[in-house]
């Protein structure tokens, strides 16, 4: 059994004598309080809310006695308690735009596990448009609630535009887009995705790639456009106008329709897999056959792509890391500030890879 490692007595024991077990009924009222632990453990209630917090100046012994008498006592901490104790609310905002996408929503799952493990509820805010009254509004909110700090997934430049303009005191972490200002920014590599997708398909021996690129304004749609355009002139290949679509499948598939009456069409690279669902639709319909006519590249590796017909040459995006290290930067941002610039340094994009499957082949 744990000792006390306190001198003094306190609670009327004498200095290493060990905790003995009582019941619940022995203190006041239906639900013990800190005070109850402190007196079983004997030690303060100074100390009892150090373990809380996770005090690292706290022994080792010391805090086993403490949570022996939290279980025994059946004691659970409110936030308030642990709010007051630590002058943190212990509640994280997150401002999210198109939630309902894959990348978005898996990076927002692995937000809310990764703070949940680290002891943080998460307040998080859905936006549907980017103006500023709109992001000014969700700050607002999420300052009003106490939140400690703040994760914006923001993967449109006018978002980044009003977040700026809205920069509250609070820490952020930005997701994709950066404020100009030092505020830590985590993203995928972007630019290496688009050469790993263009690069594959013209080692294939595709004359050029075509592309449909997401929409004008997105970060990632501009950055991988970019990257795909600068992979065929460096290669000396062709570049044709990209088609833009909205992310959709419905859009991949209209465009789609398009490239699909070319017979020049031998290879292109999609922004999402989504939209390479349409497009696979849209090749299908033309009697164009993948990858014996046409080879196809998405991005992101949704689950699906996989179970495709044919399977879908993508590349991987790792949303959850995306959303575990904005997290991490955060908690570095509140416990030790000056660590953050050393962290973005050592990690600075989050890398991805070419997962190569059956909707690419040799060209003919």
């Amino acid at each position: 059994m744990p000792r006390s490692t306190t001198a003094g007595g306190a609670g009327g024991r004498e200095p290493g004598e060990p905790v003995r077990t009582r019941s619940r009924r022995n203190f006041a009222g239906s639900r013990p309080v800190m005070d109850d632990v402190a007196r079983l453990a004997g030690v303060s209630k100074q100390t009892v809310s150090r373990v809380l917090n996770d005090n690292p100046a706290v022994r080792p012994e010391t805090r086993e006695a403490v949570l022996e008498a939290m279980r025994t006592l059946g004691y659970r901490p409110s936030r308030s308690a642990r709010s007051l104790a630590s002058g943190r609310t212990r509640m994280l905002g997150v401002i999210s735009f198109d939630a309902a996408r894959y990348g978005p929503a898996s990076t927002l799952t692995a937000i809310n596990t990764a703070a949940q493990t680290a002891g943080y509820l998460v307040s998080s805010i859905a936006l549907d448009t980017a103006d500023r009254d709109t992001v000014v509004q969700a700050v607002d909110r999420l300052s009003a609630e106490g939140a400690d700090g703040i994760i914006a997934i923001a993967p449109q430049r006018p978002v980044a535009t009003a977040l700026a303009r809205a920069r509250p005191d609070t820490p952020m972490v930005m997701l994709d887009n950066g404020l100009g200002d030092g505020t830590p920014v985590v993203s995928s590599d972007f630019t290496a995705g688009a050469r790993l997708a263009t690069g594959h398909l013209l080692d294939l021996g595709h004359p050029t790639v075509w592309h449909i690129a997401g929409p004008t304004g997105w970060t990632s749609a501009d950055m991988r456009a970019a990257s795909w355009r600068e992979t065929l002139r460096d290669a000396g290949a062709p570049v044709n106008e990209p088609l833009v679509g909205d992310w959709s499948a419905d859009s991949g598939y209209d465009v789609g329709r398009r490239l699909a009456a070319r017979p020049d069409v031998t290879a292109v690279f999609v922004s999402n897999d989504q939209m390479a669902l349409g497009l696979l639709r849209a090749l299908h319909e033309a009697g164009r056959r993948v990858p014996d006519d046409v080879s196809v590249v998405g991005y992101d590796d949704i689950p699906e792509a996989a179970h495709l017909l044919p399977p879908l040459t993508t590349i991987r995006t790792d949303f959850p890391e995306i959303g575990r290290r904005a997290l991490r930067l955060l908690l570095t941002q509140l416990d030790d500030p000056e660590e953050v610039g050393e962290a973005l340094e050592r990690d600075p994009v989050i890398p991805v890879e070419l997962i190569v499957r059956d909707s690419t082949g040799t060209a003919r």
